[in-house]
């Protein structure tokens, strides 16, 4: 499990930009147990496992995450040269930047 990743995606949640949003965001990791992200109105729900209907589904490692996260690695890069899978509704994928911005410190 990596919980320190599923808390810093908690912490950077921003309600405002999902505030229309009723989706389901499953993530496969390679090197961590599978989570999920229920985005429903402005609220986030965050369950360790697997959703039995996603909206997307994301499979990488955390590192990858924690790139694309961070900005050091593109979304889009990552897609493209197999570092990140996805399947289902892949354009929510795009919002992932915008609900959970970078947070300057």
């Amino acid at each position: 499990m990596n919980q320190p990743l599923i808390d810093k995606l908690r912490n950077r949640f921003d309600p405002a930009a999902a505030h229309d949003m009723e989706d389901i965001f499953q993530f496969h990791f390679s090197d961590a147990d599978d989570y999920y992200l229920s985005i429903s109105n402005g609220n986030l729900d965050v369950q360790q496992g697997e959703h039995d209907a996603p909206s997307v589904t994301l499979s990488m490692s955390t590192d990858t995450l924690k790139g694309i996260m961070s900005g050091d690695i593109s979304g889009m890069n990552a897609f493209m040269t197999g570092k990140l899978k996805a399947s289902g509704n892949i354009m929510l994928a795009t919002r992932l930047t915008n609900l959970f911005p970078k947070r300057s410190t």
